[in-house]
């Protein structure tokens, strides 16, 4: 049975009308949420930011002492007087074995240059050659072999002096370098 409609100077509610269109209404079960998915899991972005930062700067340090193409390798103990490293760089010492770095990565380079070095200091060894390239053809514009042996000689207690070789064994693309024996 409908209600009577009201009277026309009444307002009526849209809802009101609506629900009394609609009759009686019975609520939905619940349906349960849809599953998530999983967070994923936390990462340490600042401590990734900061040894990324790190190793930047390390590089940019290293790189401020970095060799060009151009530069001589020299050094001598302070036990060594500075007339053999004179007599090295004028190329008075023979080698008595070469190493030749040329297309090696840095990584081999070191390893190729640590074992003959061991091997020259087991032979008793005096003086050695070692090659390593000018660096004119660097993907970063630094002779990356060049430092490379300048840094690993500088810390070898079986190092006494070295010196790029003169122009005739190779110039500023190879070192002499003098051993203990």
């Amino acid at each position: 049975m409908r209600k009577p409609d009201p009277p026309d100077d009444e307002p009526q509610d849209d809802a009101a009308l609506f629900r009394d269109a609609i009759g009686p209404v019975r609520p939905l079960p619940a349906v349960p949420a849809p599953p998530q998915r999983p967070r994923p899991r936390p990462r340490a972005r600042m401590r990734a930011h900061d040894e990324a930062q790190a190793r930047e700067q390390l590089h940019r340090i290293s790189m401020a002492d970095a060799l060009e193409a151009g530069d001589a390798l020299s050094y001598r103990r302070d036990e060594i007087p500075p007339r053999v490293l004179q007599r090295l760089r004028r190329g008075e010492y023979s080698a008595q074995d070469e190493l030749d770095l040329h297309h090696t990565d840095a990584a081999r380079g070191e390893a190729l240059l640590r074992q003959f070095l061991a091997q020259a200091r087991d032979a008793g060894l005096g003086c050695v050659r070692i090659v390593h390239g000018k660096g004119l053809h660097s993907e970063s514009g630094v002779p990356v072999l060049k430092n490379l042996v300048d840094r690993l000689l500088r810390q070898r207690s079986d190092v006494l002096a070295y010196h790029s070789a003169p122009a005739a064994q190779g110039g500023h693309g190879a070192v002499l370098v003098l051993l203990k024996r």
